[in-house]
């Protein structure tokens, strides 16, 4: 029975009930990393516990230990995740360079998108879940379309990664994208060193702490897809 009193003269459809709580969502191994990355993206991988993700969801750690075994478990979840969305394609022979070179642009902007989330990639190091190892399997693909042999992809994939997370990782512990501020600092530092001591860096220090868009990375990623062709039959020597 309602405990509200009836409102004389009034419809009952329309007189006040009191609303039943909402159901809570039962948790989930999805609504747990989903949970963690927006944790990751509002407030960085320091922030991010299973007692911080319990209180994002209402609900104790404890509970969480049902669906992820420990943090380093869910770490690893949340990095997967964060490249779920990266666009893969078939290997193409005529096209393997720009396709490798496409597809580290985008595995490196997936990481710069959420925070200094590429921390978690430079410990992971060895891809183990289903969607970092799509993208090795993608890269692999595309190396070997290129002609190297096994034993060349197979450290061209883990120096091609090792590159892309570190550069991310670098870029995001400097703020992201605007380091500017890092670099006028590192500029005005070497300004003041001895010139006698370092006369290649005082000389230099405009082209060392150059810093214009994506210009650095892209000049990496040159030099190593470029070595890697050269490790192919028929590649310059």
């Amino acid at each position: 029975m309602s405990s509200a009193a009836p409102r004389s003269g009034w419809p009952e459809h329309w007189q006040g009930r009191a609303k039943a709580a909402p159901r809570r969502q039962p948790l989930s191994r999805e609504r747990i990393v989903e949970a963690a990355l927006r944790i990751v993206d509002t407030e960085g991988m320091d922030a991010l516990s299973m007692r911080r993700v319990g209180q994002e969801l209402g609900t104790g750690a404890a509970s969480l230990y049902a669906h992820v075994g420990s943090k380093e478990e869910l770490v690893e979840l949340v990095l997967d995740l964060a490249y779920a969305g990266i666009e893969l394609e078939p290997a193409d022979p005529a096209r393997w360079q720009q396709q490798i070179k496409d597809l580290l642009r985008r595995s490196r902007e997936a990481l710069l998108s959420h925070r200094d989330l590429a921390r978690a990639a430079v410990v992971a190091n060895v891809p183990v879940t289903p969607h970092a190892m799509d993208i090795a399997e993608a890269m692999l693909a595309m190396l070997r379309a290129g002609g190297l042999d096994e034993q060349t992809a197979a450290y061209g994939v883990d120096l091609l990664g090792l590159y892309t997370t570190a550069t991310a990782f670098e870029a995001s512990s400097r703020g992201g994208a605007d380091t500017q501020e890092f670099t006028d600092r590192i500029r005005g530092y070497f300004a003041t060193v001895p010139h006698e001591r370092y006369p290649m860096i005082t000389s230099m220090a405009a082209a060392l702490t150059r810093n214009v868009g994506e210009e650095r990375f892209e000049f990496g990623l040159d030099i190593l897809v470029a070595g890697l062709a050269r490790q192919a039959p028929g590649g310059a020597a």
